[in-house]
């Protein structure tokens, strides 16, 4: 699922080549991508962007009259910017939003559609569409104390949770714990102050990294490379490899569908994390997907 740093830079992208322009036609393969439409659809026709944010992990393209088109790319979704009028292809290419200059175009590997596309008027409406998590990069220390102590939570489940912090999902979360030196299950109101500092710190640097690292490799491109392993990560996605920084093995807790990366001699006191009570934990503390965590607070939001 594309987090923070790639949400951002497809923004970015994005910005260089739609803001101020006429979104002459949105075209679907089929219904299932569009989740909700007041107004409908057709009336985006016509209508200029004029801004474009970022909510948690999802994108919103503002357009005159208080227009929003909202997309979640979930796990497998990808954007690409075509030629204009470029042709919706194959099977997994599931929208196209035409300008004059090109479109923008919308693809989901796999057979499982779980990428979204939602249309709502006005900020209100816009507003049920963010799940509430804290931006690191604009809080101080102490917000972010306040709300990783907001729930008693393993660290992994809280920065990965989007009600508690906005755009970290499994992949950063595992390079910021490396980062901070902390375990993916400790609990959150068990940090002493000077830990849930060295976490903020971590938080904010990491993300910073990659943005910056993201933007160099994307120049004035369009990302092609959005994904969660990228070989000059610490941790994730680097299980039986040497740690970067102290050279023992990788080590995983896989639980479900999710997997955990971290260093035991930099995170966990040397301990390797796999015994009966951690099983526990995380049955416990995880929802067993990181999709079903997104459609969990889909669900508050309704409710």
């Amino acid at each position: 699922m594309p987090e923070f740093p790639d949400i951002n830079i497809y923004i970015e992208a994005l910005r260089a080549r739609i803001e101020g322009q006429v979104l002459r036609d949105v075209r679907l393969r089929g219904p299932f991508l569009l989740r909700t439409a007041t107004p409908p659809l057709t009336e985006v026709k016509g209508r200029r962007v004029v801004t474009i944010r970022r909510l948690g992990k999802r994108i919103a393209i503002g357009l005159e009259g208080e227009l929003w088109l909202v997309l979640h790319l979930m796990i497998a979704g990808r954007l690409h910017w075509r030629s204009p009028d470029a042709p919706l292809a194959s099977k997994n290419t599931l929208m196209a939003a035409d300008f004059d200059d090109g479109s923008l175009v919308l693809t989901e590997a796999g057979s499982k559609r779980r990428a979204s596309l939602h249309l709502v008027e006005g900020e209100a409406a816009l507003a049920l569409h963010d799940p509430g998590g804290l931006e690191v990069l604009e809080a101080s220390a102490a917000e972010f104390a306040d709300r990783l102590s907001s729930a008693n939570h393993t660290l992994k489940r809280a920065l990965t949770d989007p009600r508690l912090f906005s755009g970290i999902g499994n992949a950063y979360s595992d390079e910021i714990l490396h980062r901070a030196r902390l375990s993916p299950v400790a609990m959150t109101r068990s940090l002493s102050a000077a830990e849930a500092e060295r976490l903020f710190v971590a938080t904010r640097e990491t993300l910073d990294l990659w943005v910056d690292r993201l933007r160099a490799e994307t120049g004035d491109g369009f990302p092609t490379k959005v994904t969660a392993f990228r070989p000059d990560m610490a941790v994730h996605g680097r299980y039986g490899e040497a740690c970067p920084d102290c050279g023992a093995p990788i080590q995983r807790i896989r639980y479900a569908k999710n997997e955990v990366n971290y260093c035991a001699r930099c995170q966990t006191g040397g301990k390797l994390l796999a015994d009966r009570a951690l099983s526990r934990l995380l049955k416990k503390d995880w929802p067993r997907t990181l999709e079903e965590l997104e459609h969990r607070v889909s669900n508050d939001e309704r409710n």
